[in-house]
């Protein structure tokens, strides 16, 4: 027995002394416009702003991990607890955006991705290399306001994820794994207005997602990685395109079919509202790099001023 609590008590020890690391990264990064893009609204269980702080948990192949990240004298500190800290400290380049390559972006074509991009050159594109993760919650995601997507992911990760180790500023967890996912009783996905057609594709591709997950990272562009994710029912180019902007940092993924999106990017670019169409012919200058403009048009703040009420939340469950 003494040897049983011995060895239990030394997991133990090694669970909550952290871990850490300095990623020295070869241009400026923007830690809260990098990484704080993955966030799911503010009471995302998975993310949290605490002051200069981005914590983040993650699962990894020993189990959960949470990740302190912090921007420093140009440098990025990180700390991690858990018995997957090593493999959460692994991640820091990746969601730093060192894999980001700007190479033959060309910022000069407009006024306003030139201004943005001299103002904010530490905009970079983060990649976690988590792809059904990336995937569940974009299908989460799909035809609801962002309100009642992030509320329906924070319940579920809350109650099916794990708790996260280390001293959080308020409670987090790790999301649930694939199988966790595909165990979550159909009474549970209906409590967070969750409708059905999104939940069956969750648990889809929940069964498959160690097999989708090494298909995508395999796939060597765009069209590619469109094909793979789109094969599914249930998963359109919308979906598909914002998994490859969170999971793989793509610079040239554009949610076609965004309730938002294209009356964003025609106003910052023309002065007018435009349909995904015209949208695209837009971007189209930048391709390879769409994202990457799309990013510093959100950085810029330019929207069109609202003339009409917001989108209310519809609540399905009554149906």
């Amino acid at each position: 027995m003494t040897l049983t609590a011995d060895a239990g008590a030394a997991d133990a020890a090694s669970q909550s002394a952290p871990r850490e690391t300095v990623y020295r990264p070869t241009a400026p990064v923007d830690l809260r416009a990098t990484v704080g893009m993955l966030r799911r609204g503010p009471g995302d269980p998975t993310m949290v702003f605490d002051g200069p702080v981005i914590w983040r948990t993650l699962r990894t192949p020993l189990g959960p991990a949470t990740l302190a990240l912090r921007a420093q004298s140009g440098e990025i500190k990180a700390t991690a607890w858990g018995r997957g800290a090593e493999h959460a400290l692994d991640t820091v380049p990746d969601l730093c955006g060192a894999r980001d390559d700007p190479s033959g972006f060309d910022p000069s074509l407009h006024p306003l991705i030139s201004e943005v991009a001299r103002r904010a050159p530490g905009i970079r594109l983060a990649r976690t290399g988590v792809v059904f993760d990336a995937l569940a919650c974009a299908i989460i995601e799909q035809k609801v306001t962002g309100l009642e997507a992030f509320r329906a992911w924070r319940l579920l990760v809350t109650k099916f994820g794990e708790r996260a180790p280390g001293p959080t500023p308020r409670p987090m967890h790790a999301a649930p794994t694939a199988e966790q996912w595909r165990r979550i009783p159909s009474w549970d996905w209906h409590r967070v207005a969750v409708q059905p057609p999104q939940s069956k594709t969750v648990v889809r591709v929940a069964e498959r997602a160690d097999s989708i997950s090494r298909a995508l990272l395999a796939a060597p562009g765009g069209d590619e990685r469109d094909r793979v994710l789109t094969s599914f029912p249930g998963v359109g180019v919308w979906t598909s395109a914002e998994t490859r902007i969170r999971a793989l940092g793509d610079p040239d993924a554009v949610s076609v079919g965004d309730y938002h999106l294209a009356h964003q990017v025609g106003y910052a670019l023309t002065g007018h509202r435009t349909d995904d169409e015209g949208m695209l012919d837009l971007l189209a200058p930048w391709a390879g790099h769409r994202q990457r403009v799309i990013r510093l048009i959100f950085a810029s703040r330019v929207s069109e001023p609202r003339r009409g009420p917001r989108l209310s939340p519809e609540d399905h469950r009554t149906r």
